[in-house]
């Protein structure tokens, strides 16, 4: 008959979603787990490249964040 699906229809309906469920499951665990690496690994850049930035003593300076020593007088990293 036209639209009875049998038992062994439903059990591999049932068969293939359980098996994308577990594959979406795997795939948002490890997107999750990348982009907590890809932070991580940002955040290290980050503060990698603020440090070189900085001036060394007797260099100029706008504020006193730019210096090595965090100290700025009258333009120049002391």
């Amino acid at each position: 008959m036209k639209g009875q699906l049998s038992a062994e229809m439903l059990i591999l309906i049932a068969v293939v979603i359980a098996v994308v469920a577990i594959a979406a499951t795997r795939l948002i665990s490890t997107a999750k787990t990348s982009s907590e690496q890809v932070a991580n690994q940002s955040d290290t850049m980050l503060k990698t490249s603020e440090q070189a930035m900085k001036s060394a003593s007797g260099e100029y300076c706008a504020i006193p964040d730019n210096c090595e020593s965090g100290n700025c007088v009258n333009h120049e990293c002391t």
